[in-house]
């Protein structure tokens, strides 16, 4: 299925920072304060969402259904589920069947290529910021690998390093000492070694020259002005900023891995959350013009700070996530005191009126990683009418995250170098050609 709304100006798709055509009007304040006639109280700030900033000013989050509209993308609705599980001949995955994973470009590609029994490849990755993952990280791969067993595909997985190093004034050093931790968290999901590649970008570079130089015929399509418009970049930003895209958009480009899939031209799948979406809209202008498929992509919504839905769970916040180190204590402490309640004041009141579970950060969380469809609406309906505090709530988040926690550092202590070194290593995959 063809995207019904890119816009193309000089050959881009025509982007500002925040994903929105030139042409398309600013929309002004909320829904609610237009049936309330909040106009006196001025227009509210819009949803930020960009590669490096999530931000919204109600506390539900971000507004996804305009998010979709703003960006162009295609919501994923009951009859691509359908068709999913016809194809695959499997239920959808929680993340999807809950609007998790809520928006997509060219799913329906993806599922005809499978349909044709014709190959295709994953792409995700991960900037390494810090040492350890956190709970929110789990959910693009957690997709991924699903597809990935689900499809019998191979993956790439992007470290971008070099992007840590110029946003964050990390030294190259520890950018790339960070990226081999988090690859460990990465690999302690139980990837197929066998169908499984995963590659720094400050070193990877050097290994595999096709990479490079796909990176240069990208930059050769994408003007300063087009690039500023995509991403906001200013005349003070350093120069490798305003390269970097190119970086992130060649693993999409199939013959930036010569000894996988040689001259083929085949297609790719990203899941990623929502906001990595302007680097492969301009990926998806790109890669026609050098001779390639376009990326089909699905999106994730945010995963919430423990603060609340207005912004996303961030690896430079101790207090705003849950991290894959958390100790059973730690996990609980966090939830109990710093995850955004949807109940009320009192015990009295919250019996009477009831909770708000689409506010409330523990129900979130269950949405997330609670796999039981039965269990999590019981949950929801109890919350809603009150029979359900917000301290059994979060006692329930506690128990459901905890384990998984658990599990993923015994997983973890068995990844050694040279089990990871096996992922790094340039060599064929195996999948069907």
């Amino acid at each position: 299925m063809a995207d019904t709304k890119d816009t193309v100006v000089e050959g881009v798709e025509a982007l500002t920072l925040n994903g929105k055509a030139e042409a398309e009007p600013v929309e002004t304040g909320t829904d609610a304060q237009a049936q309330e006639g909040g106009a006196a109280a001025g227009a509210a700030v819009e949803d930020v969402v960009d590669p490096w900033n999530v931000a919204s000013s109600n506390d539900t989050g971000v507004d996804y259904d305009k998010l979709i509209k703003r960006f162009g993308s295609s919501k994923i609705d009951d009859e691509l589920i359908a068709r999913f599980e016809k194809i695959t001949g499997k239920p959808a995955h929680h993340l999807i069947r809950r609007g998790m994973f809520f928006s997509h470009r060219d799913l329906h590609t993806i599922l005809t290529l499978k349909e044709q029994g014709k190959p295709f490849y994953l792409y995700t990755g991960r900037g390494p910021s810090s040492g350890s993952l956190h709970v929110g990280h789990l959910i693009p791969f957690t997709l991924t690998k699903w597809l990935q067993e689900t499809f019998d595909v191979p993956l790439v997985i992007q470290l971008t390093d070099d992007e840590k190093t110029l946003w964050k004034d990390l030294k190259v050093e520890d950018a790339i000492k960070l990226a081999r931790e988090n690859a460990k968290d990465i690999v302690a999901m139980g990837f197929d070694v066998k169908k499984t590649f995963i590659f720094n970008n400050l070193e990877f570079m050097g290994k595999c020259p096709a990479m490079y130089q796909n990176i240069i015929r990208i930059q050769k399509c994408v003007t300063f002005n087009q690039v500023k418009g995509i991403f906001g970049f200013g005349d003070s930003d350093i120069i490798g900023k305003i390269g970097f895209p190119a970086a992130q958009a060649a693993p999409a480009i199939s013959s930036t891995f010569p000894f996988l899939f040689g001259n083929k031209k085949v297609h790719c799948l990203i899941p990623c959350a929502i906001d990595q979406d302007p680097y492969f809209r301009m990926t998806r202008d790109v890669a026609p013009r050098l001779g390639f498929p376009k990326c089909a992509l699905i999106h994730s919504t945010f995963f919430p700070a423990l603060q609340g839905a207005k912004t996303k769970m961030s690896a430079s916040d101790q207090n705003s996530a849950v991290f894959l180190t958390d100790t059973p204590k730690q996990i609980k402490n966090k939830i109990n005191k710093y995850a955004f309640s949807g109940g009320r004041t009192t015990v009295e009141e919250h019996r009477q009126l009831g909770g708000v579970p689409e506010i409330d950060v523990s129900y979130q969380l269950l949405k997330f990683f609670l796999q039981d469809d039965a269990k999590l609406e019981e949950v929801r309906v109890a919350y809603r009418k009150g029979e359900m505090l917000t301290g059994e709530i979060k006692k329930l988040a506690v128990e459901t995250l905890t384990p998984i926690v658990e599990q993923h550092q015994a997983a973890r202590k068995l990844i050694t170098e040279e089990v990871l070194d096996k992922y790094f290593e340039l060599r064929p995959l195996k999948f069907a050609s």
